[in-house]
């Protein structure tokens, strides 16, 4: 199965689902030992790992952060080769003046948005699957 690559489908049938809970971006050294179910996502960078973590799960193991988030899921299945869909969705966030953290995983792009610009992420969204 690999994904919608059109755009127009995608952007026409394009749900975001805000889901519950923060996330935080952590970074740790490579040597420390995290459980893996404890974490959402992660990318390994030269300084060291980053990990998208809820803020409970940061807070319990005592990571710092900076950054506090809302996720928002698209729910279509885009195609990781499918060309426009994040300049789109980022192009309409950032016309309402929200800046997006984005994650393109096998089956759905994800978005994190700072936690208080939730709604209107939202809102944006929904608009940009409307106007298309």
């Amino acid at each position: 199965m690999s994904g919608i690559t059109d755009l127009s489908q995608l952007l026409k049938n394009m749900t975001p689902q805000l889901q519950e809970g923060e996330y935080v971006f952590c970074t740790v050294p490579d040597n420390q030992a995290i459980d893996i179910k404890e974490v959402l996502g992660s990318f390994r960078e030269e300084e060291g790992i980053t990990l998208i973590l809820s803020r409970e799960t940061a807070d319990r193991l005592q990571l710092s952060y900076t950054y506090i988030a809302a996720w928002i899921t698209l729910k279509i299945h885009s195609s990781l080769s499918a060309v426009g869909l994040t300049a789109a969705f980022s192009a309409a966030l950032g016309r309402e003046g929200i800046s997006c953290n984005v994650v393109a995983a096998f089956y759905h792009d994800h978005i994190f948005v700072a936690k208080e610009d939730a709604g209107r992420a939202m809102e944006a969204l929904k608009q940009l699957t409307i106007n298309n």
